[in-house]
């Protein structure tokens, strides 16, 4: 199994920027795919930001060209934020999906709190 740790959440002010992490550990070197979601209160969960193995990044139409989602190795995945809006208050839950042969596993972290607000 895997276990993804996020952090980096916090209050911000509008226009404001933050880098949250996530950190994985475990039976990661089958990880398929790493992405970013987050639920707003009262929303479903939605994709932010995607990284598949193969292939580039993909982001949700309301963050792009504001968010970036990163890896510098296995274990650890970024995404950083700038140009932050009060619409992007939400939990952010960094995600990894396990592939072996025909089997495929969705993980997910506990989830960082992102506040922005003035």
């Amino acid at each position: 199994q895997v276990q993804l740790v996020e952090s980096g959440g916090g209050l911000v002010q509008p226009g404001g920027s933050l880098r949250l992490s996530c950190a994985a550990s475990g039976s990661i070197f089958n990880i398929n795919v790493m992405a970013w979601y987050r639920q707003a209160p009262g929303k479903e969960r939605e994709l932010v930001a995607i990284m598949p193995r193969i292939g580039g990044a993909q982001y949700a139409d309301p963050v792009k060209g504001r968010f970036t989602i990163s890896r510098d190795n296995i274990k650890n995945t970024y995404l950083q934020m700038n140009s932050l809006r009060p619409e992007d208050t939400a939990i952010y839950y960094c995600y990894c999906n396990v592939q072996i042969y025909d089997s495929s596993l969705d993980y997910w972290g506990q989830g960082t709190q992102v506040t922005v607000s003035s």
